[in-house]
């Protein structure tokens, strides 16, 4: 959700003179999308973004494909994914298409020994255990439990953890990632009926000028390939910025939910949208109300999109036996509803407090060979 915001010092005007009082000008840069016509921000560094000390070897993190195409549903236990010292090595892609990554991480170390940048892809962190700051040329942002940051590509950014125990899920997205239209008016505003305003919105605080030489290895991805790149200068050198782009978070707890007498479809609780998918937030909240309402969700068949259920916490009332950090797929083309026993068991059920993330991309995905590692075997026949 952009709105503008400043930080630090900046020019009377853009593109002219800045004058810096140690010498010479302030270097400014355009941090902008979809040519210049997506939303942008104008960075003023200390020195040039553009001074490469060194390149070294590229190399392959595209994940190996297992399924090409896929129609039965599957289960697979997040938490199973074993956990590693460092955060881009931890980085598990599970399911792709051509409009977004999907995957979780457990890095126990900080990335303090480099910068990360993804030069491809917007990208929603969601902090499912954990909590740290998140740090980039535009400020820090503190981060805990329920977060989601939600990252704009080419963003340089460090993770800053407070402890070793940490579990996310990730989305990379190939097109901007958005507050969803519905929400929104013609001025951008977020309406009264949205589930969250721009107070639930933490942008980039506390700006610190980095003004250091050095050896600063950065870590790029594009296309599939890391790129490991050795800049002269911090990468946080700005002395301030201003605009419409730059990395925010916003709590899953301060969703605030839509519900009404009967039963209501998933878009109700939707948070996010790109290209081609959207991603909503189950919370804690009241059942329906009518006096004869069903609260479990009824069978529905998803013919346009695929439906990704990531698992957080509380009583997942419509599944039998799921953990915390579990996923399950339902492919669109199929029907998919409640478990057994799960209607009968909602029926006169006051409240929830299932804690939940769903992903529907409008594409099928892929599944790569990491995912295949976490699967629930027979998931498929858990209806019988």
């Amino acid at each position: 959700m952009p709105f503008y915001q400043k930080r630090g010092i900046i020019p009377q005007k853009r593109h002219t003179v800045f004058e810096n009082p140690q010498g010479g000008l302030y270097q400014e840069e355009l941090f902008g999308t979809e040519g210049f016509a997506g939303v942008s921000s104008l960075l003023y560094h200390v020195h040039p973004p553009t001074q490469v000390a060194e390149m070294g070897e590229a190399y392959s993190v595209a994940p190996e494909i297992a399924i090409e195409h896929n129609l039965k549903a599957l289960s697979f236990k997040g938490f199973d994914l074993p956990a590693s010292d460092d955060y881009l090595e931890s980085k598990t892609t599970l399911f792709v298409n051509n409009d977004l990554h999907i995957g979780l991480a457990a890095p126990r170390q900080s990335t303090t020994d480099y910068f990360v940048k993804n030069a491809d892809a917007d990208e929603i962190i969601f902090i499912h255990r954990g909590s740290g700051t998140f740090k980039s040329s535009f400020g820090s942002i503190p981060f805990r439990y329920g977060d989601y940051l939600v990252v704009p590509r080419g963003t340089i950014y460090q993770l800053e953890f407070d402890d070793s125990d940490n579990r996310l899920l990730f989305i990379e997205s190939f097109s901007p990632v958005q507050t969803p239209r519905k929400y929104r008016n013609n001025y951008g505003q977020l309406l009264e009926h949205a589930p969250f305003c721009e107070r639930d919105i933490r942008t980039p605080q506390d700006l610190q000028t980095h003004d250091e030489q050095g050896a600063f290895r950065i870590m790029i991805k594009k296309q599939g390939y890391m790129y490991p790149y050795t800049y002269q200068n911090h990468p946080f050198d700005l002395v301030g910025w201003d605009g419409y782009n730059y990395p925010y978070a916003i709590s899953i707890f301060d969703f605030e939910p839509i519900t009404g007498r009967i039963h209501q479809p998933p878009p109700v609780h939707q948070q996010f949208e790109g290209h081609n998918f959207v991603v909503c937030s189950f919370v804690p909240r009241l059942y329906d109300y009518h006096p004869k309402a069903i609260p479990a969700p009824y069978h529905h068949s998803n013919i346009d999109s695929d439906e990704l259920l990531y698992y957080v916490d509380g009583d997942f009332m419509s599944r039998n036996n799921i953990e915390k950090g579990q996923i399950t797929l339902h492919p669109g083309g199929i029907p998919h509803g409640p478990h057994p026993g799960a209607i009968e068991r909602s029926i006169g059920k006051k409240a929830t407090e299932e804690l939940a993330v769903m992903i529907d991309p409008f594409r099928p995905v892929k599944i790569t060979k990491q995912a295949l590692a976490l699967e629930v075997k027979d998931y498929y026949k858990s209806w019988l």
